[in-house]
C-alpha cells in the first residue's frame, strides 16, 4: 500500500497574520484556500511549491492532495476579531502533546539572523542550551517551528 504523508494541521485565530508568517517570514506559497461557508470556516494549505506549479482550475483538488510536506491552517471564523477568544494550545505546556514541525535550512545563523530583524519570537535561539546549532521560534498562534540544518543535525545525531 503506497502512502504519502500530506499535511500537518494548526488551528489559527487570524489569516491574515498567519498567511503573512508562512508566506513572507518562512517563504511558503499559498498553494489552494478552501472555504466551507455553511460550517463557517476555512482551510489555508501552504508548502514550498513554486506558485508556477499550482494548477490555475480552482476545481483541481486532487493536485493539492498530493503536495508532500504542507501546512494546513484551519480558521474558524470570528476567532480574529473575538476580544473573548484566549487562543490556542500550542502542545508545549501541559498537558503536552503536539511539539513542533521542523524546516532545513542552509545556514541556521542567517535564517535567525533575519527572523530577529523580522520581529519573530524565540523559544530557543543556536546557541543556548545544550543542543548548539539548532533554533526554536514561535508562529503568530505560538506553534513551535525547529530551524535546523540537515547536514548539522545529521552529525548531531550520529554523535548522541
Amino acid at each position: 500500500m503506497a502512502m504519502l504523508s500530506l499535511q500537518t494541521m494548526y488551528r489559527i485565530k487570524d489569516p491574515k497574520t498567519s498567511l503573512d508568517f508562512y508566506t513572507r517570514v518562512l517563504g511558503m506559497t499559498l498553494l489552494a484556500k478552501l472555504d466551507f461557508p455553511s460550517m463557517k470556516f476555512s482551510l489555508y494549505f501552504v508548502g514550498y511549491e513554486p506558485a508556477e506549479a499550482i494548477p490555475d482550475n480552482e476545481k483541481e483538488r486532487k493536485w493539492m492532495f498530493r503536495q508532500k510536506g504542507t501546512i494546513e491552517l484551519t480558521h474558524n471564523w470570528g476567532t480574529e476579531s473575538d476580544p473573548e477568544f484566549a487562543g490556542y494550545h500550542n502542545g508545549n505546556s501541559d498537558p503536552r502533546g503536539f511539539g513542533h514541525i521542523g524546516l532545513s535550512v542552509p545556514d541556521v545563523e542567517a535564517a535567525c539572523k533575519r527572523f530577529e530583524e523580522l520581529g519573530v519570537a524565540f523559544v530557543k535561539k543556536p546557541n543556548d542550551g545544550s543542543m548548539k546549532g539548532l533554533a526554536f521560534i514561535k508562529d503568530p498562534d505560538g506553534y513551535w517551528i525547529e530551524i535546523l540544518n540537515a547536514e548539522h543535525s545529521a552529525t548531531f545525531v550520529q554523535g548522541a
